[in-house]
C-alpha cells in the first residue's frame, strides 16, 4: 500500500459517495427549492443571515474539521493504517455525512432551530433541558481542547533536550498571520456589507488580503508563551461569539476556505507527486500499549467519521445561513466528506514516517506531524520546506480557530436555551433568568470553566472529548430519527449509526470514569482532572436519560396528535 493507492480509494469511495447515497437522501427526504429558508424567514442580522453556498460551506467545513480529522486518525495509526482507513471511510459515509445532512435539513425544516429545539418539539421538555445541558458541557470540552491546540499551534518556543530554550520562526509566522486574519475578516465583511461588489471580484480580495497577511507572518513572526497564547486566544473567543456573524464570522470563514482549499489541494498534489510509501503495520492487534481497539479507535476518530459536534454546527449556525433548501446536501453531506478526505490524507502524512522519524525530525504533535509530511511531498517540486510548513501549520490553525468561534457561540446559545422554552416571553422573564440568558453572561461562564480545562492539556482531555463527541452524535441521530419518523419521512437509515455508535460512546465514557476514578482513590486529582471525571459523569449519565427517551418516542406505535410543524 503507498500514498496514491489510498488516495484513489478515498476519492472512488468519498465521490461516489456524494452522487449516489447523497442524492438518494435528498430525494428520500425531500428538497423543496421554492421553500422560503429560516435565514430569509427569521432574518435578524445576527444569527439569521442569508448568506452565499460557498461562504456557507466554507464555515461548515471549517467549523467541523478544527484539528480533528488531522489530530484523530494520526493518533489512531497506532492500531494501525488498515482500520483508520476503514473506519473513516465507513464511519464517513453512512454515519458522519448522513447524520450532518439530517440535523441540518431538521433545523431547517424546524425554523433553523437547534437539536435541542427539536428534542423539545419531538421528544419533550425534559430531554430537550438535559440535551442542552449535555451540550454546554460537551461544548467546554471542546473549545479547552481546541484552544490548547491552537495555543501549542503559536507557542513561540521549545525547550530542546539539553534544556536550552530556543525560538520557533514557524510558530512565530502562523501566529502573526492568524492575528491579521482576523482584522482582515473584519475588513472584508465591512466590504461585503457595503460595497456590494462582484463576487469575483471578492474573491480577488480575498486572495490577495490571504497573500498579504501570510507574507507579513513570514516576515514578522511574534514570540510568546503558550500560556500567554491561552489567554489571547479566550479573550478573542469572547468577541467573536458574541459578534454579529457577519461582522466576522463569515468573513472570515470566506477568507480561510480559500487557505483551507490550497492546503487540501496542495496536500492531495503532493501524495500524487511524491508517491509515499506506507511505514506503517497494516494492523497491529486489538489491543495496543494497554489501549483497545474497541471502542477507543471509534472516539478517537471522530471528526473524520462521526461527529456529534457536526450536528451542533448544522443546527446552530449553518442552517440560519442557508439561502435555498438545494443548498444543504453539499453544504452538509459535502462538507463532511471532504473532512473524511482530510482525515485520510492524515492518515497518508503520518504513515510516511519511519518509527521514530517525525521526532527525530522535531515534528512533536499531530499539527506538526501532518504540516511536515505535506512539506516533504512538495519540496520534490522544489518548494521551499520552512514555506510549506507555516503554510500547512496556518491551515491547522484556521480550522481550530474557526471550530472555536462556532462551538463557543454554540454553547453559549445551548446556555441560554436551557432557561428558557419556546413560548418563553423574552420581555417578562424573571430576573434569575435575564441574567443566565445574558449572552455575555453565559459566555464568560461557559470560557472560564474551558480555561481551567484548558491548562490540562489536549493530550489528556481528548479522550473525554471524543467519547462525548460520539455520545453526542447518538443523541443528534436519535433526535433525527424522531423527527423523520413523526413528519412520515424515511428514517432506516440512521438506526445502525445510532445503536454502534451507543455501545461505542456508553463503553468508551465506563472506561474514563474507571481510569480517573481509580487515580482518585490512589494518587489524587488535580483541578483539571476533577473536572474531567465530574464531566466524565454528567455526560454519560446525561445521555443515557435523553438517548432512553428518544427511543422510547422512536419506538411507539401511535402517532401523537399535533406533532409536525407547519414547515414540515
Amino acid at each position: 500500500m503507498n500514498g496514491i493507492i489510498m488516495m484513489i480509494i478515498a476519492i472512488i469511495v468519498l465521490g461516489g459517495a456524494y452522487l449516489l447515497y447523497g442524492r438518494y437522501l435528498e430525494r428520500k427526504w425531500g428538497i423543496d427549492p421554492n421553500a422560503k429558508t429560516p435565514a430569509y424567514e427569521m432574518q435578524d442580522g445576527v444569527d439569521y443571515v442569508p448568506a452565499d453556498t460557498n461562504v456557507v460551506f466554507g464555515h461548515q467545513f471549517a467549523s467541523i474539521a478544527g484539528a480533528g480529522p488531522i489530530n484523530g486518525p494520526i493518533q489512531a495509526a497506532m492500531f494501525g493504517w488498515l482500520p483508520v482507513l476503514l473506519w473513516i471511510l465507513i464511519g464517513g459515509v453512512f454515519f458522519g455525512a448522513v447524520q450532518d445532512f439530517a440535523a441540518m435539513y431538521a433545523s431547517v425544516k424546524n425554523k433553523g432551530r437547534t437539536i435541542g429545539y427539536i428534542i423539545e418539539q419531538y421528544i419533550g421538555k425534559l430531554g430537550k433541558k438535559l440535551f442542552l445541558l449535555f451540550c454546554w458541557l460537551f461544548c467546554i470540552l471542546v473549545i479547552a481542547a481546541f484552544a490548547d491546540v491552537v495555543a501549542g499551534t503559536f507557542n513561540g518556543f521549545v525547550t530542546d533536550d539539553a534544556g536550552v530554550v530556543q525560538q520557533v520562526a514557524a510558530n512565530g509566522s502562523v501566529a502573526t498571520t492568524s492575528i491579521l486574519f482576523i482584522v482582515e475578516a473584519v475588513a472584508l465583511g465591512l466590504i461585503l456589507k457595503y460595497a456590494h461588489l462582484n463576487k469575483w471580484v471578492n474573491t480577488a480580495i480575498a486572495i490577495v488580503m490571504l497573500i498579504a497577511a501570510v507574507a507579513l507572518g513570514l516576515a514578522f513572526p511574534v514570540y510568546l508563551t503558550q500560556g500567554t497564547w491561552h489567554i489571547i486566544i479566550f479573550l478573542y473567543v469572547l468577541i467573536a461569539c458574541v459578534a454579529p456573524v457577519g461582522a466576522l464570522l463569515q468573513p472570515r470563514d470566506y477568507l480561510n476556505s480559500y487557505l483551507l482549499i490550497f492546503m487540501i489541494v496542495a496536500s492531495i498534489i503532493g501524495v500524487f507527486v511524491a508517491n509515499p510509501s506506507c511505514n506503517l503495520n497494516a494492523f497491529n492487534g486489538f489491543n495496543v500499549d494497554g489501549q483497545y481497539l474497541f471502542p477507543i479507535l471509534f472516539v478517537t476518530i471522530a471528526c473524520g467519521a462521526v461527529s456529534g459536534f457536526h450536528s451542533l454546527v448544522s443546527s446552530g449556525t449553518a442552517s440560519k445561513q442557508i439561502k435555498n433548501e438545494k443548498n444543504m446536501l453539499p453544504v452538509s453531506f459535502g462538507a463532511m466528506l471532504m473532512e473524511s478526505m482530510l482525515a485520510i490524507l492524515a492518515l497518508i502524512a503520518v504513515a510516511s514516517f519511519a518509527d521514530g522519524e517525525a521526532a527525530a525530525q522535531g515534528l512533536l504533535t499531530q499539527p506538526q506531524i501532518f504540516a511536515g509530511a505535506i512539506a516533504n511531498f512538495l519540496t520534490t517540486l522544489g518548494l521551499p520546506y520552512s514555506l510549506v510548513f507555516t503554510l500547512i501549520n496556518l491551515s491547522v490553525s484556521a480550522f481550530a480557530l474557526t471550530s472555536l468561534d462556532s462551538v463557543a457561540r454554540v454553547g453559549r446559545l445551548s446556555f441560554q436555551e436551557f432557561f428558557m422554552d419556546a413560548d418563553t416571553d423574552e420581555g417578562n422573564m424573571k430576573p434569575w433568568q435575564k441574567i443566565a440568558t445574558n449572552k455575555y453572561v453565559s459566555t464568560i461562564l461557559t470560557l472560564v470553566l474551558a480555561y481551567l480545562l484548558a491548562k490540562v492539556g489536549y493530550k489528556e482531555i481528548w479522550p473525554l472529548f471524543g467519547s462525548g463527541n460520539q455520545l453526542l452524535s447518538v443523541l443528534a441521530l436519535v433526535a433525527c430519527a424522531v423527527f423523520l419518523k413523526k413528519t412520515k419521512r424515511q428514517g432506516a437509515m440512521l438506526w445502525i449509526p445510532m445503536a454502534f455508535m451507543i455501545a461505542v460512546t456508553f463503553s468508551a465514557l465506563g472506561l474514563t470514569i474507571y481510569r480517573l476514578g481509580g487515580q482518585l482513590f490512589t494518587t489524587g486529582l488535580d483541578l483539571g482532572n476533577t473536572l474531567q471525571l465530574i464531566f466524565a459523569v454528567l455526560l454519560l449519565l446525561l445521555g443515557i436519560i435523553v438517548a432512553v427517551q428518544g427511543i422510547k418516542k422512536l419506538t411507539e406505535k401511535n402517532e401523537p396528535a399535533g406533532t409536525t410543524t407547519a414547515n414540515a
